[in-house]
């Protein structure tokens, strides 16, 4: 290996997050620790997206695979470095004092801690998602870092709040009102509005719920509508329905804690737009409490799989509960669910399919890959909606954090674009004791 380089070793869980990930370390090597195949023969099977990137990376493997793999290495392409697949290493003293249990964690850690032994002048960094590790490693005194290919740089893009805008004059706001088509935007005192950013614009006795069309580069009125007779109750919900219910805009997400309305709104924009769509899909993945495989609960797959879709069922009733039961609207839900025009559905079901004409919701958004919500937006065929809901602050994923997981990820990257809207809702409607928890506990 050349002095001149780093070398990255990389953990089990960088993998499972970026299948890819061991072309993304530019000019340098990577070092992959026989410990982490051993790890990802424990995920190759199942239907998860989890499952699916260990399969994947195994390809990526096969594609590279020859003798010089274990030895030489093999070149991961043009202008990148070389991959090594080193095997198990002894602990060193200070390793054996420190760790005395032979745990992957630890097995992947001598193998950093023999690189940083054996090529002294040379940078060693250990890549993981784990912290307890990172700290671990840093402790032996060996480099270790995060990986952050896919991470958001400014998580102020996703929480940001809806832009108020006081002092206009309230003529001004009065033509908005009177105007369908807008009104210029170099008429507003806004700094450098992205396609479809939301404002409150106030004036001294008038106050108006305003958007930026980036075509006409206008600001416009956001009138507030229902949906299916589902009525917003503050302005962060009337943009999250215009954006919903836009048919210029294909992809949304909606972020905030626990009870901002995020699914429920997305749900009753769907069902008031069932027209013109020929299938809705809720989805959302499956991250088992306590990192606990699916099998430990009792019962078939179905039955197996209820717990994690009961809060799409629960906003489902929410609506449903609007109407009586003799009612057509209360009567058309449960037709759309019986003839399979209304499905409620984990994530992994998705995968492989051509989704066209489908108002597709994905909720806990926050629990996927950048990788992953990449792969599902790819799905979308003509005339396909898209929405991704989620809290970044209540990840259950053990890999991925504010800055790494797929909606910050996709809000960052999507904004400006002209069919992508975000809105960040930040008052909680449920009720004021779940308003309470939310930020206190």
């Amino acid at each position: 290996m050349s002095d001149t380089k780093k070398i990255f070793v990389l953990d089990t869980n960088v993998v499972l997050h970026d299948y890819r990930s061991i072309f993304n370390f530019e000019e340098n090597d990577v070092v992959i620790p026989i410990t982490v195949l051993e790890e990802l023969d424990h995920f190759k099977k199942g239907n998860e997206l989890i499952n699916f990137h260990a399969r994947e990376f195994m390809r990526e493997l096969d594609k590279l695979s020859g003798e010089s793999l274990f030895h030489e290495g093999v070149t991961l392409g043009p202008d990148l470095g070389r991959l090594f697949i080193e095997t198990g290493k002894k602990f060193s003293d200070e390793m054996e004092v420190s760790f005395s249990e032979r745990t992957p964690d630890h097995m992947i850690l001598a193998v950093a801690d023999f690189y940083n032994k054996k090529f002294p002048n040379t940078k060693v960094v250990l890549i993981t998602q784990d912290i307890n590790l990172r700290m671990k490693a840093k402790s032996l005194g060996i480099n270790a870092e995060d990986y952050e290919s896919g991470k958001v740089t400014d998580i102020k893009i996703v929480n940001k709040e809806v832009e108020s805008y006081e002092g206009i004059e309230d003529s001004l706001i009065s033509k908005l009102y009177q105007s369908e088509t807008g009104i210029s935007v170099n008429d507003f005192k806004i700094e450098e509005p992205k396609a479809n950013d939301y404002f409150i614009l106030k004036g001294s006795n008038s106050s108006v719920l305003a958007t930026y069309n980036l075509t006409e580069k206008s600001i416009k009125r956001v009138n507030k509508r229902d949906a299916y007779s589902i009525k917003p109750r503050n302005a962060e919900q009337t943009f999250s329905l215009e954006a919903l219910l836009n048919p210029d805009i294909s992809l949304v997400s909606l972020t905030g804690k626990a009870g901002t309305g995020k699914t429920l709104l997305a749900l009753a924009a769907a069902l008031q737009q069932r027209k013109d769509f020929v299938q809705i899909l809720l989805a959302r993945p499956i991250v088992p409490l306590s990192n606990k495989d699916l099998g430990f609960l009792p019962g078939d797959e179905k039955a197996k799989i209820g717990p994690y879709m009961q809060p799409l069922f629960d906003n489902l009733n929410v609506i449903k509960n609007q109407f009586g039961r003799q009612s057509k609207d209360f009567a058309k839900i449960e037709e759309l669910i019986t003839d399979e025009k209304l499905v409620i559905t984990p994530l992994a079901y998705i995968r492989g399919r051509s989704l066209s004409k489908v108002y597709f919701i994905i909720d806990e958004a926050q629990n996927l890959t950048p990788h992953e919500v990449k792969t599902i937006i790819t799905r979308a065929g003509e005339g396909t909606k898209m929405v991704f809901t989620g809290d970044i602050n209540q990840i259950d994923s053990p890999y991925l954090d504010k800055k790494s997981n797929g909606l910050s990820y996709l809000t960052d990257k999507m904004r400006g674009q002209q069919i992508f809207a975000h809105v960040n809702l930040l008052k909680g409607e449920r009720s004021f004791l779940a308003d309470l928890a939310s930020d206190i506990l």
